[in-house]
């Protein structure tokens, strides 16, 4: 069943807020079984509400609408719905009783112009709203059925799961069930993966998908069919397919962000870990310190921004850093070998670039980082130049790039 999701309100169409109701209610539909169809969005304007309500009849078998059941002058669903289906309006007592109830628990005076969100189209029907004054509604018109909801979330959150959910479970003609993957990589960019992985033949029922999450790729699966159990087996037949095609750039089949991996490769293995940090100033300390349970392998983070740091704290010796600069192959591999030493821990990582805007040279442009990682076997270094004019870009991309490094030294299972 396709199910359409429109989003009401100036504050949505102009960016002012995120339309989180839309990312929520599309993964809701998803995750169990309905096709989202169509997502519009539309400001606060009469005539075209009611242009998008035609639009979404044409496109699904039911919609989602959210906002515009308030009861200010701008909240104008419920007049334009009256247009779209030349209808007028009821009151509904028990809509209203809801609403006094609701001012009574709060102990506040119910305003006159909240009556009118009992106003609903003749012929609807209520979906009540236990924690806040909008009443929803449930409309057919022509076929098609529409599910109006309040733009808070969470009063929209709770009416889809237990008032406009079962009705739209009754609805459904046809049982479908999905299943989804998600392949988290990193160190290629989107059109690389395409080109990788444009040869991987995929039956009807499965579709393939990308998302750009800086500085990651996501490459998605998603599969339908009549019932769980043959939806999962075609991501089955799927996923080693893409693994064989992209495997040593996936770092996550779990949806777990690479710190996290990292960090239960470390646990699983029983290491701990010590960083020393120049250009990325902290960000991969606090990427791992990010994860719950960090201190079970995290020794601990050297921020040496400045080459007396690097002397006096990382043993970095002076005269190195007169011969090959800060920025250098020779440079981080001994910051690394310092950092393992003085911490006297398994594995020790270490970042040494030019981030920028300022600070490049023809030798070494901006973007240009050298990351090393030491263990009881040796120190590995490796080269990076990321073509990135802003700033917090260049240190991002070497923060995953880094704690990539690590990751393939401990193992490269996602």
């Amino acid at each position: 069943m396709k199910v359409a999701i429109l989003s009401t309100g100036d504050e949505v169409l102009f960016g002012q807020i995120a339309d989180t109701n839309a990312a929520w209610l599309a993964d809701f539909l998803l995750d169990h079984g309905f096709e989202p169809a169509l997502h519009l969005a539309v400001g606060d304007d009469l005539l075209k509400i009611v242009d998008a309500l035609s639009l979404v009849q044409a496109r699904a078998e039911a919609a989602v609408v959210t906002g515009g059941l308030g009861p200010t002058s701008d909240d104008l669903t419920t007049e334009a719905v009256c247009r779209f289906a030349g209808k007028g309006t009821v009151l509904n007592e028990r809509a209203l009783g809801m609403i006094e109830d609701r001012f009574r628990l709060i102990g506040r005076e119910m305003s006159p112009s909240n009556r009118r969100q009992a106003l609903l189209p003749e012929g609807a029907d209520l979906l009540p709203n236990p924690i806040g004054t909008a009443a929803g509604y449930h409309l057919a018109k022509d076929g098609a059925h529409y599910f109006f909801l309040p733009g808070v979330p969470r009063e929209m959150m709770r009416m889809m799961e237990h008032e406009a959910f079962p009705i739209l479970l009754r609805l459904r003609r046809e049982k479908r069930a999905v299943s989804r993957r998600r392949f988290r990589t990193f160190g290629l960019t989107e059109s690389q993966l395409g080109e990788l992985l444009s040869e991987v033949p995929l039956p009807p029922e499965v579709r393939l998908g990308y998302r750009a999450v800086f500085p990651e790729i996501q490459v998605k699966l998603l599969a339908w069919a009549a019932e769980p159990a043959a939806a999962e087996q075609a991501l089955d037949r799927i996923t080693p397919l893409i693994r064989a095609k992209v495997g040593p750039f996936i770092y996550s089949e779990d949806g777990r962000p690479l710190a996290a991996v990292v960090g239960d490769l470390l646990r699983e293995q029983k290491k701990r870990l010590a960083v020393a940090e120049s250009c990325t100033g902290g960000l991969i300390a606090k990427m791992i310190t990010d994860i719950p349970g960090s201190s079970d392998y995290f020794e601990r983070g050297y921020v040496t921004y400045s080459n007396r740091a690097k002397v006096e704290l990382l043993g970095v010796p002076a005269d190195l850093i007169e011969k090959h600069g800060a920025v250098s192959a020779e440079a981080a591999r001994a910051m690394a070998e310092g950092a393992r030493a003085r911490c006297r821990t398994d594995l020790a990582l270490a970042v040494t670039g030019v981030a920028g805007p300022k600070g490049g040279s023809a030798q070494k442009p901006v973007g240009t980082v050298h990351i090393a990682v030491s263990d009881g076997e040796g120190t590995w270094e490796q080269k990076f130049h990321f073509p990135r004019p802003d700033r917090e870009w260049v240190r991002e991309l070497a923060a995953y790039a880094a704690l990539q490094m690590v990751r393939k030294r401990l193992g490269p299972k996602p």
